[in-house]
């Protein structure tokens, strides 16, 4: 990338006010589509069809009160947003958005970074974000700010390792990491016979690695705290997770983080997976689809079918329970992954083996490790009523009723804050 810092600049600025656009549009049309999902109207006042309702909700949280709690780190209060906004925008820094092209009278790429290992700042990014939101529950003094942002860090954790090792077969499969590099790689077609007639597919790696895609998409809604993995934004148990002191737009900062977040890994797993920015068909059908700017259709367009997965996902399922959610990344995800790396793996070996019979060896044995995990898969054990009589509510253990909660800090006199000790009755007070 040889590109000038004013062509950088201005490549930059057109790549923040495409994602803040790109949010605002994926949140009406998130609202929209549960709407038609709930057989109701949806935002239909603000702008045709309600476009300006995303924009009319960003104006009235910038209006309102901005509060900071009294029991607050001050500091790290204000720099928690900053970091999750920070990390979600890097992210796309190396995402290509389309082939070379004519901008201001010189060439350069619809990209504004690329090398090597890009692939890997794009997912040191996503677990750097993690930071802003433990932060944010900790610095706000508050139990469950404390709890949600907790959750957020575990879910994190868990997740990113299932992520990771999805990737890691892309890597096995092209031996490139660089995200520029691995749409060239899959832009080359295979040849499919289908009932005795040839058909030239793309080359995506969604085709030959369909299980890591699988893994991916799974790990993608988990490492963006969306629904149905939403633990830290629990409302029920909650209030509202990691965010819930904050007010104004330091609160529209974390919802901001999460969109870019939902677009950032809709737009990695376009470009693992399918294709980057590369039409969805062979170049013999139409050979000027991936040239010029006609390239950001496509791009786009795969980026928000993954955005309407999202948005199905949360109007279909319900929410996990965090001991679902933990046993689904690291007794399902995390196994599979790693026993689909050393089968592919073992295929790529047989593959590229001069003799027939290490060749067969290898890829049948690959093939016995993969049937032999899904027969033999551990499940979970059936449910087994209690010895004694249940106390809780369906077998799950409930708080005692005599439960006495602790009133809130903030909401006490400065004298009972220096003695939180109750008075003795009889006793004269001072």
């Amino acid at each position: 990338m040889n590109d000038p810092f004013w062509l950088i600049a201005i490549k930059g600025t057109l790549l923040f006010v495409v994602l803040v656009l790109l949010v605002l549009f994926s949140i009406w049309f998130e609202r929209r589509v549960v709407a038609v999902m709930q057989v109701r109207p949806g935002p239909n006042r603000n702008g045709p069809f309600g476009l300006l309702q995303s924009l009319a909700d960003g104006l009235k949280l910038a209006f309102k009160e901005d509060t900071t709690p009294r029991t607050a780190d001050r500091w790290v209060y204000l720099l928690a947003p900053v970091i999750a906004v920070t990390c979600a925008f890097t992210a796309f820094a190396v995402i290509p958005f389309g082939p070379e092209v004519t901008m201001f009278g010189r060439e350069t790429m619809l990209q504004l970074t690329d090398f090597e290992v890009s692939v890997l700042l794009v997912l040191a990014t996503s677990a750097l974000g993690v930071y802003g939101l433990v932060l944010a529950g900790w610095s706000s003094g508050s139990s469950y700010s404390l709890l949600g942002s907790l959750r957020a860090a575990a879910q994190v954790i868990s997740y990113e390792i299932a992520l990771a090792l999805a990737v890691l077969a892309v890597f096995f499969q092209s031996q490139l990491m660089s995200t520029g590099a691995i749409v060239e790689a899959q832009a080359e077609p295979v040849d499919m016979n289908f009932f005795g007639a040839e058909v030239a597919l793309p080359g995506w790696y969604f085709l030959v690695l369909f299980p890591s895609f699988v893994i991916f998409v799974i790990a993608m809604v988990g490492e963006t705290n969306r629904a149905p993995f939403d633990l830290p934004e629990a409302e029920s148990e909650l209030v509202s997770g990691f965010a819930t002191e904050y007010s104004s737009l330091k609160y529209a900062s974390f919802f901001l983080a999460e969109y870019v977040n939902m677009v950032a890994m809709s737009a990695l797993c376009v470009t693992l997976f399918l294709g980057g920015w590369a039409a969805p068909f062979p170049d013999s059908w139409w050979p000027a689809a991936n040239e010029g700017w006609l390239p950001l259709v496509w791009f786009f367009g795969k980026v928000i079918a993954f955005m309407f997965v999202y948005v199905w996902l949360r109007g279909t399922l319900p929410r996990f329970r965090y001991d679902q959610f933990m046993r689904l990344g690291w007794k399902v995800l995390v196994p599979a992954s790693l026993i689909w790396i050393l089968a592919l793996a073992a295929i790529n070996l047989g593959i590229v083996a001069e003799e027939q019979s290490t060749r067969i060896a290898l890829i049948g044995g690959a093939l016995v490790l993969v049937v032999a995990a899904f027969m033999f898969w551990p499940s979970r054990k059936p449910y087994e009523p209690p010895a004694e009589p249940d106390a809780g509510l369906g077998g799950y253990p409930v708080p005692p009723l005599d439960l006495s909660v602790p009133p809130n800090p903030r909401s006490l006199t400065e004298l009972e804050q220096r003695d939180p000790t109750p008075a003795v009755e009889g006793k004269e007070e001072d």
